[in-house]
């Protein structure tokens, strides 16, 4: 298998939005209790207030689903539809590069769904091969919890590659509080006002991370600089609240 380079990036991402030197930034712990106090970010944009979906339209197509996604309560919901056909992946119509994405999740018994960002648009590709996923789930009860490596698949990870310390995911029925910040190669995590995961993208240790992985045969996967973000319609009930996002 060829190695993955920054030239086979930049082809695989079809002259879009291109891997290109990174700037230099401070690392991801000399930023980890700072960025909600900063007044020199951006102003907060809601990507969902309790009553409109106009920030939102599924992967892949122009419009919001007539099914499915549904507003119940102030409260974006999942409903699964009775035919079992999955309604599909949502994502933000905006696209955003450095950001402080916040929402709050909650999911029933045995839920798994997940949020995603830096999301490339791929028609003859699923969302997940170009987009980071932090991890939606009921660990207690949905058999992913128990699969991959270290706990990489449980809630607040980044699905599939990198577990969490500390786990602090509430039970399914209860919410749980989520700020996702990404500022050029370095990403956050937080979960229930604990950051618990963090960590640089291209780097030499990520690319030889991905090469073990099962997106290696994907060279866009977490290489773009800017993207949508997205919810999963991962065919369990999910529901979402409050969620808003800056750009830093």
């Amino acid at each position: 298998m060829k190695p993955v380079t920054t030239l086979t990036l930049v082809t695989a991402l079809f002259g879009m939005i291109l891997f290109t030197p990174v700037r230099h930034y401070a690392a991801a712990d000399d930023h980890a209790d700072d960025h909600s106090d900063d007044q020199d970010e951006g102003s907060w944009i809601t990507l969902f207030d309790g009553s409109s979906t106009d920030e939102w339209r599924l992967y892949n197509a122009p419009h919001f689903p007539s099914e499915g996604w549904v507003i119940e309560d102030e409260t974006l919901v999942l409903r699964p539809r009775a035919d079992g056909r999955a309604t599909g992946d949502i994502i933000s119509k905006r696209i955003f590069r450095d950001f402080e994405l916040q929402l709050e999740w909650m999911v029933e018994e045995g839920g798994n769904s997940g949020i995603f960002y830096h999301i490339l648009e791929q028609p003859s590709k699923a969302i997940y091969w170009s987009a980071l996923e932090m991890q939606v789930l009921d660990d207690e009860n949905h058999p992913d919890s128990f699969l991959g490596v270290n706990g990489n698949r449980q809630a607040g990870s980044l699905y599939d590659l990198l577990p969490i310390s500390p786990k602090t995911a509430r039970p399914f029925g209860q919410w749980n509080e989520v700020r996702i910040i990404s500022r050029g190669p370095f990403v956050e995590h937080w979960l229930n006002g604990e950051r618990v995961l963090h960590y640089e993208r291209w780097t030499v240790e990520w690319f030889a991370m991905l090469r073990d992985s099962k997106f290696r045969e994907h060279n866009e996967f977490g290489a773009l600089q800017q993207g949508h973000v997205g919810l999963q319609d991962h065919g369990d009930v999910v529901k979402y609240r409050n969620i808003k996002i800056r750009e830093l």
